[in-house]
């Protein structure tokens, strides 16, 4: 009888070599899933518990860091923080946005959690980098030339603008409001130890800005433009020529003191 031919023969050994199939995986039964199903579902219940119902994450305190003139308690209020409230239910930009709106003085405020009981208040005040006075009054302004606040007294060391030509003075073009952001550019350009000096910033047309320091002294600025390199310039001839009372750096690169 003749023997397995060659492909009969290749055929039988890869049959044997080849490894019995794994048996198949059953799935989950109907209970199993059922199992999971409540598994599941307890968790997020008992998740949505203790964020929304549960007595242990809710507001206890609302804390308040950076202020300088405002006090803590007028934040709280402005802030409307219900104690009690669970606390991620606080609406954490609706209470920067009241606090903004309520408070003009925050430039910005960061509003956080504090877990597992506190709301966090990081409030940013405006800098007064000039005066207005308006009947009797001083309106503060930041150096965006953004009007925050009125008071009785000035504070000390924020230059005074005087808008003495009026919006017609030198080009028609500038109004009031550019005239004083104008006003309001110069001063925050000015160093800090010169700041103090400037009791006023007279402002007779856009190219026609003008210092005031203490001890009788004037500074011809010109205009807002080179606002930086004018106080370097300035600084410089401060201490060149402390005895001066004329400084002109509307040309920075060509700076001039007279007077003594």
């Amino acid at each position: 009888m003749a023997g397995p031919t060659t492909a009969q023969a290749r055929e039988r050994g890869a049959s044997q070599a080849r490894p019995p199939s794994a048996p198949r995986r059953r799935g989950l039964s109907r209970r199993g899933v059922l199992v999971v199903l409540l598994a599941f579902t307890l968790l997020v219940g008992g998740g949505t518990y203790l964020l929304y119902g549960s007595p242990w994450l809710r507001v206890r305190q609302v804390r308040v860091t950076g202020t300088r003139v405002l006090t803590a308690a007028e934040v709280r209020d402005a802030a409307g923080i219900g104690d009690g409230e669970a606390l991620v239910s606080v609406d954490t930009d609706a209470v920067a946005s009241r606090l903004r709106a309520a408070l003009p003085r925050i430039a910005s405020v960061a509003v956080s959690r504090s877990w597992p009981d506190a709301i966090a208040l990081k409030v940013t005040e405006r800098t007064p980098k000039a005066l207005l006075k308006q009947g009797g009054r001083y309106v503060e302004v930041d150096g965006d030339g953004v009007r925050y606040a009125t008071d009785t007294t000035a504070p000390a060391g924020v230059p005074l603008v005087e808008l003495t030509g009026g919006p017609s003075a030198g080009n028609g073009y500038f109004n009031t409001a550019v005239l004083l952001h104008a006003a309001v550019q110069v001063a925050a350009d000015l160093p800090e130890s010169v700041r103090k000096q400037t009791r006023t910033i007279a402002v007779k047309s856009f190219d026609g800005i003008s210092l005031e320091l203490t001890g009788g002294r004037g500074v011809l600025w010109g205009g807002p433009n080179d606002g930086s390199r004018k106080a370097v310039a300035l600084t410089a001839l401060l201490k060149a020529a402390p005895g001066a009372t004329h400084y002109d750096v509307s040309a920075p690169t060509d700076p001039a003191s007279s007077g003594s």
